[in-house]
């Protein structure tokens, strides 16, 4: 059965759900600021601009937590990244530190997943949970249940320590580029590079929890005793 045709279509039906929210969030993240320090740099300097500049996301950031008003795993994370790109506002020196403290943001978070892997409570695994509970109870009672299973508790600390090296090999990249890139030149490639990084990380992530779900599927079923199948159904979990 040929998979490609559901695939796409998921894939559409995603896009008109959420393809308002991606253009709201491309103005906002990318365009915004590159607008906004371009126009802003003559009168106010470089600094000041670049301070301008960020403005833009905060504030984004600060709305879209105001608007689900719940405390869970996914909520400090959120508030925990405006804190940390607040902070990395103040104090003085040129522009490649302002840059160069954004930046440290990202390898904050980045060590934070690793952290929680390393201690035997992977961040990935929170995040999850919260954003089930957000939709159904019951569906993160379920989730929650998972976790007897040696199995699962390996592939969500897999999860969250790819997750964790990757935005800690974002911040790195990002180091690299404020010394090499213009200011408009790293307001443009920034963003990509960000967006690039969770998306690669999301899709691997959507195929290797295919691929681990199946597999623990198919050890459950041999352990039972009951034949298991392998089609597209079985894979997609439904």
């Amino acid at each position: 059965m040929d998979e490609k045709p559901g695939s796409i279509a998921r894939m559409t039906a995603y896009v008109r759900k959420n393809g308002g929210h991606i253009l709201v969030e491309a103005l906002v993240n990318f365009i915004l600021p590159f607008l906004i320090y371009t126009y802003a740099e003559a009168p106010l300097g470089e600094v000041r601009a670049l301070l301008a500049s960020s403005a833009p996301p905060i504030l984004w950031s600060l709305v879209e937590f105001a608007r689900h008003r719940r405390l869970d795993a996914l909520s400090v994370l959120v508030v925990s990244g405006i804190i940390l790109s607040l902070l990395a506002m103040l104090g003085g020196g040129g522009v490649q530190f302002l840059q160069l403290r954004e930046k440290l943001v990202t390898g904050v978070i980045g060590l934070v997943f690793v952290g929680s892997a390393l201690i035997g409570k992977p961040l990935i695994y929170e995040l999850a949970r919260a954003s089930m509970r957000r939709k159904s109870e019951d569906e993160a009672q379920q989730f929650e249940a998972l976790q007897v299973h040696a199995g699962f508790r390996r592939t969500m600390t897999v999860m969250t320590l790819v997750w964790g090296v990757g935005f800690l090999a974002e911040a790195a990249l990002g180091v690299v580029l404020v010394f090499v890139l213009s200011i408009r030149e790293y307001l443009l490639v920034s963003p990509i590079i960000g967006y690039g990084t969770m998306g690669a990380l999301g899709l691997w992530s959507f195929v290797y929890g295919r691929r681990a779900k199946r597999g623990g599927e198919a050890r459950r079923a041999a352990a039972a005793g009951a034949p298991v199948a392998v089609g597209v159904d079985s894979v997609g979990g439904r």
